[in-house]
């Protein structure tokens, strides 16, 4: 007698029901992706854990998340969780760039890849995970500086530049920083004259551009800060103390988020330089391919743009962030 498709899978089912196999036997196993987010410091960061969150469930991806709350304790103790686990692939971001190399060697051990997402790792043994995706910060960084030297190309003067740092030993603080020095060191007017952490978080952005502006005044010609919450912290610092935002300081700062946009539709910020949270679908057809036994490139940059507070209203529509 030959066997329909439906009336083997209701043998099957049959037969799983009542215990002769494992109801694996039907249903292909679901992948398992463990994924250690750094926390929810900013606007990008919330925007970036919802494209993961909606990316696995449309590819039918069975995640398991964690927010390490921005210390790295708990993104190792999180990325331990998963090998004991044993998920099939586990993804992160990490909080800092240095200290991964145990943890890492011991997903290694256990046969299990890992993904980095948007911020890179400092290690010597490259082999420890499988490809790193997200942004070129430095690229960024030069973007946010080549934007100011073509602006004030033709001011006569110092240009006193204030700097708003992200998270300190973080991949984008430190490469949006060296980014941004590459270019403006080939103009001596363009000196910073502070530089401080802001942690990426509005509330810190605000304190610490309030102590900037009690130490130099009207001295600061020029903010940059890592990211658009920050930015918007500072913001607010510069108008309690009576100034105007974006004309008596030129405000420069990265993310591309929609309340960046709306600050500049506002006129309160010049520029934001594009960094897209949206790592989802990239991060979900990496597990796959990964799965399938396929090479992965070891880097995969994201394609990025600037926006300046000109083309902010006609733009802002389009943003999903």
């Amino acid at each position: 007698m030959t066997m329909n498709r439906r009336t083997l899978n209701t043998a099957l089912a049959a037969a799983a029901l009542s215990g002769m196999l494992p109801l694996s036997a039907l249903a292909q196993k679901k992948l398992v992706l463990g994924f250690a987010q750094v926390g929810a410091e900013s606007e990008w960061r919330t925007a970036n854990t919802e494209s993961i969150k909606s990316s696995a469930k449309e590819a039918g991806i069975d995640l398991k998340f964690s927010d390490a709350q921005q210390k790295q304790e708990n993104q190792i103790k999180a990325i331990r969780s998963y090998i004991a686990q044993k998920v099939d692939v586990i993804a992160f971001s990490p909080v800092v760039e240095s200290g991964w190399e145990t943890v890492l060697r011991e997903a290694k051990a256990a046969k299990i890849p890992v993904v980095l997402t948007d911020r890179s790792v400092n290690t010597k043994d490259d082999s420890l995970y499988v490809t790193f995706m997200g942004s070129d910060f430095t690229e960024e960084g030069r973007k946010a500086g080549r934007w100011l030297v073509e602006k004030m190309k033709d001011q006569k003067g110092e240009v006193n530049i204030v700097e708003l740092q992200g998270t300190v030993g973080s991949a984008p603080a430190i490469d949006r920083k060296k980014g941004f020095e590459e270019i403006i060191k080939a103009d001596p007017k363009f000196k910073i004259i502070r530089s401080q952490t802001g942690d990426f978080t509005r509330a810190k952005g605000k304190e610490v551009m309030e102590a900037f502006l009690k130490a130099e005044g009207k001295k600061i010609n020029v903010l940059f800060a890592h990211n658009d919450d920050m930015a918007i912290g500072a913001i607010q610092a510069i108008e309690e103390a009576g100034l105007k935002p974006a004309k008596d300081i030129t405000i420069i700062s990265i993310d591309g988020v929609k309340g960046a946009f709306e600050a500049m539709i506002a006129g309160k910020l010049n520029v934001s330089v594009e960094c897209s949270p949206l790592l989802g679908p990239q991060l979900m057809q990496a597990v796959k391919d990964i799965k399938d036994g396929k090479t992965l490139p070891k880097r995969i940059v994201t394609v990025e743009g600037i926006f300046p507070m000109e083309v902010a209203a006609k733009e802002f529509p389009n943003r999903k962030y």
